[in-house]
């Protein structure tokens, strides 16, 4: 019985160990639990929202690198480097077209473009009234620079009828003030330090757009937004008048083989910092996959459509996501477990009745001894059996369903009795 049961049991151990073996081979190994983020400038927004993630997600113990740059298009090098894992960038600073390594994953709010200029007891309505003046339109390799070139080239400003300078926001800023340039253009959030101290600054006006829903139209990523006057300081009534603005919006892109399961856990950072209600936008408007320039990651858009999965509303993030990861091994055990549920009952029976059938071995060796043994011989096989089934009461465990098994053993027992007692009398 014993060699039956390792010859079946032994094949199937191995052929259970083969195959997790096997899909083993294609599980992906666990993702290192560190990202590198690119931003901005340590005055930016973009750093002070890196921060902000890099809190949050080291609290999934996961290790978070923060490099500074001059902008959008250095982190778009930065990438291409593998110098970083995550970047921000500016909606509409790069398109598919420009590269196919990189994707989005989500956009986080809205980025408005201010264009500051001095106030000389006019009011300017039109970017083309900037010719002949001194204009900043930020660092070469940051998205201001991007699009306000291409804003002012549509507008018929050019190196030849302008003077057009490259300095970052906080340097153009003093510059604006000591009246060392004329204007600055700078695309940030309207929580920036830079934009509050000008908007207070009576020697400082904004340009308002008035033309800002044609701008919408013609460059899809833009949006046209109003800021209300007293919006942002009701006391001191900041602004003084309704302002038609032009907003991009800030972008989080990844290279196009991230870790799926670290773009899942920065999404839910994310959108744990990005779904409130701001100035611009209503709760739940960011983060969004709207109006991407980039294509979108696959993963992100699962995250979206679907949101947390239920084994992450269950496990806390890493434990759901190597439960995740270990799903393809279902397949060679739910493969097996199919054969072998079939085989379970057999193999069950088989064990409840060798317990009683391991016993007939001596009844049966008794049965044919029978005929043959003198008086004292009988007497002692008639003690045997009694022996015999005292010992099979006491060993013989089995369930009510095979008693009717169990029960024939015995009378087999008792009719072996029955015949060496005739036999006994008949001697």
């Amino acid at each position: 019985m014993k060699s039956r049961f390792f010859t079946i049991s032994i094949p199937i151990l191995v052929l259970i160990i083969a195959s997790f073996y096997i899909t083993s081979k294609f599980v992906k190994p666990a993702p290192k639990k560190e990202i590198t983020i690119a931003t901005g400038s340590k005055t930016g927004n973009y750093y002070k929202t890196a921060l902000i993630y890099k809190k949050l997600l080291e609290e999934e113990k996961v290790k978070v690198n923060i490099i500074t740059s001059k902008g959008s298009v250095e982190n778009i090098t930065l990438l291409h480097e593998n110098k970083a894992d995550v970047a921000f960038i500016q909606n509409g600073t790069i398109t598919t077209n420009d590269t196919k390594n990189i994707k989005s994953i989500a956009s986080i709010y809205y980025e408005p473009l201010w264009v500051f200029y001095r106030n000389e007891g006019y009011k300017i309505d039109y970017i083309i009234q900037l010719i002949t003046k001194r204009i900043n339109i930020g660092q070469e390799g940051s998205g201001t620079h991007d699009l306000t070139s291409k804003i002012l080239k549509d507008n018929g400003l050019s190196k030849q009828n302008a003077t057009i300078l490259n300095y970052s926001n906080e340097e153009a800023k003093k510059l604006l003030l000591a009246k060392k340039i004329d204007a600055m253009f700078a695309v940030t959030s309207h929580n920036s330090q830079i934009v509050k101290e000008l908007l207070e600054n009576p020697n400082i006006n904004v340009l308002s757009f008035k033309r800002a829903k044609a701008y919408s139209r013609k460059y899809s990523y833009l949006d046209s937004l109003t800021l209300y006057e007293g919006t942002l300081d009701l006391y001191k009534n900041l602004p003084d008048e309704n302002i038609n603005l032009l907003a991009t919006t800030a972008n989080l892109v990844v290279k196009s083989d991230f870790s799926q399961e670290l773009i899942r856990i920065l999404l839910k950072k994310v959108k744990e910092v990005h779904n409130k209600k701001e100035l611009f936008s209503k709760q739940g408007e960011f983060p969004n996959l709207k109006n991407m320039k980039l294509q979108v990651h696959e993963e992100a858009k699962i995250y979206f459509e679907n949101g947390d999965t239920w084994l992450e509303k269950i496990f806390p993030y890493w434990i759901a996501a190597n439960i995740d990861r270990l799903k393809i091994f279902l397949i060679p055990l739910i493969t097996l477990l199919i054969p072998l549920f079939k085989g379970v009952l057999p193999l069950y029976q088989w064990s409840m009745r060798s317990k009683i059938y391991k016993w007939y071995e001596e009844v049966k060796t008794v049965e044919l001894d029978i005929a043959y043994l003198n008086k004292q011989q009988l007497e002692e096989q008639l003690e045997k059996l009694q022996d015999l089934q005292d010992e099979i009461s006491k060993e013989t465990k089995v369930p009510l369903s095979f008693m009717g098994e169990y029960y024939n053993l015995i009378m087999h027992i008792n009719m072996l009795e029955q015949r060496i007692k005739t036999r006994l009398k008949l001697i």
